[in-house]
């Protein structure tokens, strides 16, 4: 796969059409944990999740891959952007009402916490990036990638031990911050 990343960064289209079918049963299986949480009448799901995520990587011009985690990271980002920017636009068609959720159980191990606004949860990685970006990235890459602790330390190049601790760290950060008061 890395060599297939190494090859379509180079410009190889065949690499492309090589990749894709390795990659592809992955990230629908990430999106489909994405969603598995959300309420029955969500209109996202996960084939059209990973469609949008690899039209919006085939259609940069300069994509870079290092290595396989490195193109799940970069993934990560970008259903996360697809996810809020679909929560946003149902937010604005209702006027208000009817934020979508996404679950945290199991991927974050929220305690007593089932679902989570998408929006109020972008707004808290935002705000938690402002003083550590590398928590910040922690949680895209767990959370919306679904990356376990080792392909996590392996996308940001960190040991495992420095990935549990600030995913500790940032989860409880997290929970103070989008808790209701």
């Amino acid at each position: 796969m890395t060599q297939l990343l190494a090859a379509w960064s180079a410009g190889d289209s065949s690499a492309l059409d090589a990749l894709m079918p390795l990659v592809y049963d992955e990230l629908r299986q990430v999106a489909g944990r994405q969603l598995a949480g959300e309420r029955g009448a969500h209109t996202l799901q996960a084939t059209a999740l990973v469609n949008e995520a690899f039209l919006r990587l085939v259609d940069q011009t300069r994509a870079s891959f290092k290595d396989r985690a490195h193109f799940f990271a970069v993934s990560a980002q970008i259903m996360r952007r697809i996810l809020i920017d679909h929560a946003r636009r149902r937010l604005a068609a209702k006027r208000g009402g009817g934020l979508e959720t996404v679950s945290l159980e199991g991927v974050l191990e929220w305690p007593g916490k089932e679902n989570l606004d998408v929006l109020l949860l972008d707004e808290a990685l935002t705000e938690l990036a402002t003083f550590d970006a590398r928590q910040s990235r922690i949680v895209e890459l767990r959370f919306f990638a679904g990356l376990g602790v080792e392909e996590t330390a392996a996308a940001l190049a960190i040991s495992t031990a420095t990935v549990k601790r600030e995913w500790r760290v940032a989860r409880a950060w997290l929970l103070n911050r989008i808790r209701p008061a």
